[in-house]
């Protein structure tokens, strides 16, 4: 089975570029981009060898695993294109809950799957800004890129990439995978389901006029809500108790002395014991 795109993303104008591998999906998303490609586009491999995240971290995507970037073009204000990393997001978690119930496969403490005693129903939770956990494990991540077109429009680039065969295991966060997890999926399957819950989720944006739904969306599968948090901002280390998003999509702390943070950017830690390795 190849890459391929929904019905209804067809039907929406949606277009499909498939490669075995490319340096980096968001790369040559740009690339398309700056040559003049009006947007709507999908890029997909089932690997890259010089994937970017956040901060420029590098995420590097091995074979079989799925490596995904949409190209938009548009006149966008671009506070609110950036929400649409919380629309990837919900979009990746719904085609995850479609093609990978959660009574197919379960995660033990350690983030590894099989079925046994102390194992427990998987739930896949958002993690603010752009990761998506399973079993508190890293599972996937989500990356927006920008730049202005000759013409004074925008193209923006959201890159998803999910552990689907493998997970790298070099990095200084617990991170899983569909296979270690049980899962019987692969990158062609989940992309399909990808591209048609994209569909869905983008349509409830409307260009930031449905955002307030997809805020709500979100916090309802929000990694951490309610529990102890450490975000790094710059260099600094603020403590609290994590109690929603904003309307701009910030994450707002309740800090020990009951004054309430708003954090547009930072590396979030969860519960005591990562607090203290927030340092």
């Amino acid at each position: 089975m190849g890459f391929s795109l929904s019905p209804l993303a067809q039907q929406n104008g949606f277009r499909l570029e498939a490669f075995e591998t490319v340096g980096s999906t968001n790369a040559v998303a740009l690339e398309r981009a700056q040559a003049g490609d009006p947007g709507k586009l999908w890029i997909v491999s089932k690997s890259q060898q010089s994937g970017r995240g956040r901060r420029g971290r590098a995420w590097a995507t091995s074979q079989g695993n799925l490596a995904a970037s949409l190209l938009l073009t548009g006149n966008f204000e671009l506070k609110t294109a950036a929400t649409l990393g919380f629309v990837a997001g919900l979009s990746l978690a719904d085609a995850l809950d479609a093609v990978c119930p959660a009574a197919t496969f379960s995660v033990g403490l350690d983030g590894a799957g099989n079925a046994g005693a102390g194992k427990s129903p998987l739930r896949v939770e958002l993690k603010w800004p752009n990761d998506l956990l399973a079993g508190g494990a890293k599972l996937a991540g989500i990356l927006l890129e920008s730049t202005q077109l000759p013409d004074n429009r925008f193209a923006i680039v959201i890159g998803i990439g999910v552990n689907v065969v493998a997970y790298p295991d070099d990095v200084p966060y617990p991170a899983t995978s569909l296979a270690r997890l049980g899962a019987d999926c692969d990158a062609e399957t989940l992309f399909l389901a990808l591209s048609d819950a994209w569909e869905e989720n983008s349509r409830i944006w409307g260009e930031g006029r449905g955002l307030a739904e997809i805020r709500k969306r979100w916090l309802a599968r929000a990694a951490g809500l309610g529990g102890e948090v450490a975000v790094r901002v710059d260099g600094t280390v603020l403590r609290g108790i994590f109690e929603t998003i904003d309307e701009d999509c910030r994450f707002v702390i309740r800090d020990n002395d009951g004054e309430r943070v708003k954090i547009a950017a930072g590396d979030v830690h969860f519960g005591a014991v990562a607090s203290a390795s927030a340092e």
